[in-house]
């Protein structure tokens, strides 16, 4: 008998997701637990498999379609049973062998292994994806390869849409969407104040060099006391309650190429500084790779967004919804410092905290970010 897999909700307030590439053909065998097709949610790239075992005899959607939580994705069942949707009169196909898109040869039906992302820097470049040879996992087209393809001297060109005079937007991706919607969520139903503070970044920027170390994990290592001496900052708050952390789940925001992402650093106060960097980087570089999964992702507790990495200075962060601050360090610059009552040139980071005035007043910030300040320019003493 046929199942009808309907999207599931496979992230936190989940609503759509779009597909991104079928990894089985329709009318092809599938085993349970066979990934079917990759899904590009508001988080992640997500397989979803196959819950039986059978024929694929429906797909929900081509590549590129957008459905929502609960709408049917696929159809699994007999080899031979005739099921088809109310809306559709394509008869099933006949089974075949399985087929997996990477062992498909060139054509113009094959389908293209290839994120969103990947597939905008192919427009962008007028490359045709169906020349590319995909060198990622399982086959798929890299930003890379599509690179490599734009920089030889004659690269298949993508067909381009005839100009005139009129516009056409392009479509959001499932998680520029998303992002649009969690910020104006977290804009318009937090109440955000911002404090401001410089801090002397000499002995920070002097332990990075003499470490080796990112300065993100330099940056978590000196917030994690001022978040066990102020637990309202490193907490949950829904509109109704608050529930303090009692492990230092810190994101970190990053910016890829999709858009902002901001992994996990999951009980950060039982790291050292070493596990906190080589955490830090492995959460980075898959957020660049789109390669996390849901789990980290999701459940932070407080946020730490170093836009000095970009060439950003002050500014007002937005608060993840859900949390209660966040705090942003600039880039750092010379500027004049005053040491022992003398007057010095120094690098200084501008330090901006935002918080949720619901559940934290201005006098509790200013002591936050003043404690801060102090671990960063204090960095190293007594360590």
């Amino acid at each position: 008998m046929a199942y009808e897999l309907n999207l599931p909700d496979i992230g936190e307030g989940l609503t759509e997701a779009e597909i991104v590439s079928w990894l089985v053909a329709e009318g092809a065998t599938v085993t349970v637990n066979e990934p079917l097709v990759e899904v590009e949610t508001d988080k992640a790239v997500v397989e979803i498999p196959s819950p039986q075992a059978g024929v694929l005899l429906h797909r929900g959607g081509p590549e590129g379609a957008v459905i929502k939580v609960g709408e049917l994705l696929a159809v699994v069942g007999g080899a031979g049973e005739n099921w088809q949707t109310e809306t559709s009169s394509e008869p099933v196909v006949d089974p075949d062998p399985i087929v997996f898109a990477e062992e498909r040869p060139l054509a113009a039906d094959a389908p293209i292994r290839a994120m969103p992302i990947v597939r905008k820097l192919a427009r962008e470049l007028g490359v045709d994806l169906a020349a590319v040879t995909g060198t990622g996992a399982g086959g798929k087209i890299t930003r890379d390869d599509v690179k490599a393809v734009a920089a030889q001297p004659e690269a298949p060109a993508a067909s381009m849409p005839t100009e005139d005079s009129s516009f056409e937007g392009e479509t959001l991706t499932a998680m520029r969407r998303t992002i649009a919607r969690n910020l104006t969520q977290s804009w318009t139903e937090i109440p955000h104040v911002t404090v401001w503070r410089s801090a002397d970044a000499s002995r920070i920027l002097a332990a990075k060099k003499e470490t080796g170390l990112s300065l993100e994990a330099l940056l978590v290592k000196a917030v994690l006391p001022v978040l066990a001496e102020f637990p309202e900052f490193n907490a949950n708050f829904d509109g109704t309650a608050l529930q303090i952390s009692e492990g230092a789940h810190v994101g970190i925001a990053v910016n890829t190429e999709a858009g902002l992402m901001v992994p996990v650093v999951r009980n950060a106060e039982t790291m050292n500084l070493l596990q906190l960097s080589e955490e830090i980087t492995r959460l980075s570089s898959g957020a660049m790779e789109r390669s996390l999964g849901l789990g980290e992702l999701t459940g932070g507790t407080f946020t730490v967004s170093n836009v000095g990495a970009v060439g950003g200075g002050y500014g007002t962060p937005i608060i993840p919804y859900g949390t209660t601050a966040i705090v942003s360090i600039g880039r750092a610059e010379d500027d004049v410092v005053v040491r022992d009552k003398a007057i010095a040139i120094a690098p200084v980071f501008p330090v901006s905290v935002s918080f949720d005035h619901r559940v934290i007043d201005g006098a509790v910030a200013s002591r936050f970010l003043n404690m801060y300040v102090d671990q960063l320019e204090s960095y190293g003493l007594a360590r």
